[in-house]
């Protein structure tokens, strides 16, 4: 501690923290030795003990020139030890010394004139073995080296993330000088950044765990004007004896990557919703609401898609499928398969016949794809469905009821070959069918029958508009960073078209 540093903490906290084993003084095992005006040794420390060989009682009271040096190089270390005495200038430097067991070991001294309180004067002699010291050297300036020159942005922060060092890239990629980075807080230096930065941090520092390849985008000092992208890691720094010292971060600019995948990912965005259909106009004895929700924490987006179809005699398809994968591939097949789709609807033909076909077709494609295709006619107020591998719909009564239909799964789409079931369900006036995607539902932590108990419980209210509805299930059951694509279509029946009776149909 400099004679400058105040202590730290308030009133009764310790102002001097001991160090544990294994730190730098350890590592070089610095000797202590003390002699008299006459140069005979008065205090000799432990680690002079493993320096030189000799005990504390065979050393105390002798001479050190006679105990430690050579005769060839006596008359040299006794002229510094007298030079030391009378200038009071201290001397470091290189010399052999003659160990207990007749090895001769090269030592590095530090040579110090003391004075006690009798004005008697004293020499102390600081000594660590040489080789040790040029090999934590050698240590020292290969990281400054690698640190200095590295392209990496390198930054070093203390337990209350204030900057102790920080490399040129890192100072570059900042915008803020090397020295004005010391001794202030990480949100002083990049005030722009977001919260989850220093979050970051804190995380590493109380649980020890590294965070490799974090993505994050913000703005520094050094264009403040303009996003940037940055893979960043943080590591916990300790100390050889396990002593946290602090957390270091590795940063690496990746904002014309960042760029490239963004104009990506709108690339192929576009491409979806230009496949995706428009607001559907009015269908006979049904009210529809849809959404699609992109993923949010990938730079991809999925396959998912939904259609209402008009066909023949007022009835309507229902559809919402989901290809496997993400990106413009998924995107173009998701295309694909609705075109074939509506290709399909206009022959008329059952649901079951309909992901039949529709089976062959995603095997041309070379893809598999998950479906619900239902049919409704309001004629007879009832509903055609058949699922290809997708999660059931949810049956939503008037009277409030709600159930998860038990339809034949069936297998995704993809050329399996296995036949489909079509089944028919009463679908009368204020009944609700809700059709999904498994982004809506699926996540990594909790298991897919409590999730599906979930959609059961918030679909409470019959009377709720379909819009709010839909956009209540989005908020709920969806997080921001959740990694899936979302299509939502929920379809209400409404009064039979006039001039028509109801029947089995």
């Amino acid at each position: 501690m400099g004679a400058t540093e105040p202590l730290r903490g308030g009133p009764g906290t310790a102002g001097v923290v001991a160090s544990r084993p294994g730190d730098l003084l350890d590592v070089l095992n610095v000797a202590a030795v003390l002699l008299d005006a006459q140069g005979k040794i008065d205090l000799w420390s432990p680690q002079a003990e493993v320096l030189f060989g000799y005990s504390t009682e065979e050393a105390l009271g002798q001479y050190a020139g006679q105990l430690l040096i050579d005769k060839e190089h006596l008359d040299t270390v006794l002229a510094l030890f007298a030079q030391v005495m009378r200038d009071g200038k201290s001397w470091a430097g290189v010399f052999p010394v003659r160990r207990k067991d007749g090895s001769t070991r090269m030592v590095e001294f530090r040579n110090m004139r003391l004075q006690d309180d009798q004005r008697d004067y004293w020499a102390l002699g600081l000594a660590t073995d040489q080789a040790t010291l040029r090999q934590v050297e050698r240590s020292l300036a290969l990281s400054a080296q690698l640190v200095s020159q590295s392209p990496i942005g390198l930054g070093m922060l203390d337990t209350d993330l204030r900057y102790i060092s920080v490399n040129p890239a890192e100072e570059r990629m900042n915008g803020v000088p090397a020295a004005e980075h010391i001794g202030r807080h990480v949100h002083e230096v990049l005030p722009l950044l977001d919260d989850s930065f220093e979050g970051a941090m804190r995380e590493v520092l109380a649980s020890g765990r590294p965070i490799v390849d974090q993505y994050t985008v913000g703005r520094t000092a050094a264009d403040p004007d303009h996003d940037h992208a940055w893979s960043i890691s943080f590591y916990r720094l300790e100390s050889p004896n396990g002593q946290v010292l602090g957390v270091a971060t590795s940063s690496v600019d990746v904002t014309d990557r960042h760029h490239a995948v963004e104009e990506q990912r709108r690339t192929a965005l576009t491409l979806q919703r230009s496949l995706l259909p428009h607001p559907p106009s009015q269908r006979p004895g049904l009210d529809v609401a849809f959404r699609y929700r992109p993923a949010q924490a990938t730079i991809e987006i999925g396959g998912d898609w939904f259609d209402v179809i008009p066909l023949k005699g007022d009835k309507t398809a229902l559809v919402v499928g989901d290809v496997m994968g993400s990106g413009v591939t998924a995107a173009g097949a998701m295309g694909q398969l609705r075109t074939a789709t509506r290709t399909l609807a206009d022959l008329d033909l059952a649901p079951d016949q309909v992901l039949h076909h529709l089976d062959h077709i995603t095997e041309d494609v070379d893809t598999i794809a998950t479906c619900v295709y239902a049919v409704f006619d309001p004629r007879t107020a009832r509903c055609r469905v058949s699922l290809a591998g997708h999660l059931p719909p949810v049956l939503l009564h008037r009277d409030g009821t709600r159930e998860l239909l038990d339809l034949p799964t069936g297998a995704p789409l993809g050329g399996c070959g296995i036949s489909f079931d079509s089944t028919s369900i009463d679908f009368r006036p204020g009944d609700q069918l809700v059709l999904y995607t498994d982004g809506l539902i699926e996540t990594r932590d909790q298991p897919i029958d409590v999730r599906l108990d979930a959609l059961l419980g918030i679909l409470d209210d019959p009377n709720r508009s379909i819009d709010a509805t839909c956009d209540l299930l989005l908020h709920t059951l969806r997080d921001d960073g959740d990694h899936d694509d979302v299509a939502l279509l929920i379809a209400r029946a409404g009064p039979h078209p006039a001039g028509e009776a109801t029947g089995d149909g």
